[in-house]
């Protein structure tokens, strides 16, 4: 890992809260992803499963948390499988996690390696009556691809028809989503070096970059700083290509006038940041690109004031639409008559307004949240409004972080003075030629 070791309180206390939400004599098994191939011998870069991750903190291939609270047998209780190293490994891959390295990291005293959890844990599940295990339960998820937790659940299941299985994923849905005091502080690092990859940026772009070049200043500023890299593929989308909203090419040179839309975040210690910026090639946003740059900033400050204990994020993004209806009435785009007459199933703000205004933020860069719940203090979710005129060729969409409080929202990119106003972006960028 690049990142410093973390608190092992963090994943104490997240496993505190997770046992807490059990039923009696159950267990909860949690895997590792899979590691994919690529091509011929080659691997994808691992990237750990949220869940395990966000309860013991283990980044790394082929582990397994086992959680059976009420077990008979102390050393159960709480207990970690881990690859079991050997010099062959070492010499070809590097280090894997020694025992005592995986208690440090995790807080958990008992770890085994896991050439045969199997049958350590046949009396384990003879013992419970209850199953927990995790599915991927983001309901932005599409399954395309096979993936360890659910091979696993079926294989147990099909050996263990007559145990009662519960769903782990509907209790970290609401856990993972309210952010304790050592998650905050991880993510806060993540903002401090995406403001450090924006700076970076403003001081970089000038006409004749090319959307790539954007792309590697970005990663060179976020790894420099102990990231693993990107939280999402980056969006560098100069001009017209701002339009489209999932733009990843990032392949074309930045003209003179063109307006630059970087939708990006850093992966730090295996949480996510994401923040979108704007900025004018040459310096200078236009008079119509700084109008419809306000506009979008004034959403953005009002919306985030929305983002309040009680709130409801549907109802929430039908009052942001009316708050950018405004806006687009007063730049020219929408008439009263294109309100008036509406489809009110999609309004009038929808041809410049296509998508939501928040999601969820924490180890996944669109976290484990219910949608359908209220907001409660703890919740930390991205505050993105955005205006797309494609026959302008002009598209911007700002977003900062808000941590959701009892006192009011907490903007965290606020918090480390990031670059937001049209006057601050014009100034650092005239500085840096």
């Amino acid at each position: 890992m690049k990142y410093p070791s973390l608190d092992p309180q963090l994943f104490i206390q997240n496993r505190k809260r997770f046992i807490a939400e059990m039923e009696p004599n159950s267990i909860a098994i949690f895997h590792s992803n899979y590691q994919y191939s690529w091509n011929g011998d080659a691997m994808y870069k691992f990237k750990q499963n949220s869940d395990i991750f966000w309860l013991c903190g283990i980044d790394q291939e082929d582990s397994v948390l086992v959680l059976y609270p009420d077990c008979p047998i102390p050393e159960y209780r709480e207990c970690l499988f881990l690859m079991e190293t050997n010099a062959h490994i070492a010499t070809w891959e590097g280090h894997k996690y020694t025992k005592a390295e995986a208690t440090e990291t995790s807080g958990i005293p008992n770890v085994y390696w896991n050439n045969d959890y199997m049958a350590r844990i046949r009396p384990l599940m003879n013992m419970a009556d209850n199953v927990y295990l995790p599915l991927n339960e983001n309901d932005r998820y599409s399954p395309k691809s096979p993936y360890k937790n659910l091979d696993f659940a079926r294989e147990l299941q099909a050996m263990y028809p007559l145990h009662n299985y519960l769903r782990a994923g509907k209790i970290l849905q609401r856990l993972r989503s309210l952010k304790t005091e050592a998650e905050l502080k991880v993510m806060r690092e993540a903002v401090n070096i995406s403001k450090k990859g924006w700076e970076r940026v403003l001081n970089f772009v000038k006409p004749g970059v090319w959307e790539f070049e954007i792309e590697a200043e970005l990663i060179h500023e976020f790894i420099s700083n102990r990231g693993n890299g990107f939280s999402f593929d980056p969006i560098v989308a100069s001009g017209p290509s701002a339009c489209v909203l999932h733009y990843i090419e990032n392949n074309k040179q930045v003209k003179d006038g063109h307006l630059i839309l970087i939708d990006c975040g850093v992966d730090y210690a295996n949480y996510a940041s994401d923040m979108t910026r704007c900025l004018p090639a040459n310096g200078t946003f236009t008079p119509r690109q700084k109008e419809v740059y306000n506009a979008v900033l004034k959403v953005m400050k009002q919306a985030r004031q929305k983002l309040v204990p009680g709130t409801m994020l549907m109802e929430y993004q039908k009052e942001v639409e009316g708050l950018m209806t405004d806006e687009l009435l007063a730049l020219g785009l929408l008439t009263a008559e294109d309100v008036k007459n509406q489809d009110p199933a999609w309004p009038a703000v929808k041809k410049y307004f296509m998508h939501g205004t928040s999601h969820f933020l924490g180890v996944d860069v669109h976290d484990s949240g219910m949608r359908y719940e209220p907001m409660q203090a703890g919740m930390t979710f991205s505050c993105e409004p955005g205006i797309y005129i494609q026959e302008e060729g002009i598209g911007v969409r700002i977003e900062n972080e808000i941590l959701v409080t009892d006192h009011g929202p907490i903007d965290l990119m606020d918090e480390v003075n990031m670059p937001i106003e049209v006057e601050d972006i014009e100034s650092i960028m005239k500085s840096g030629k």
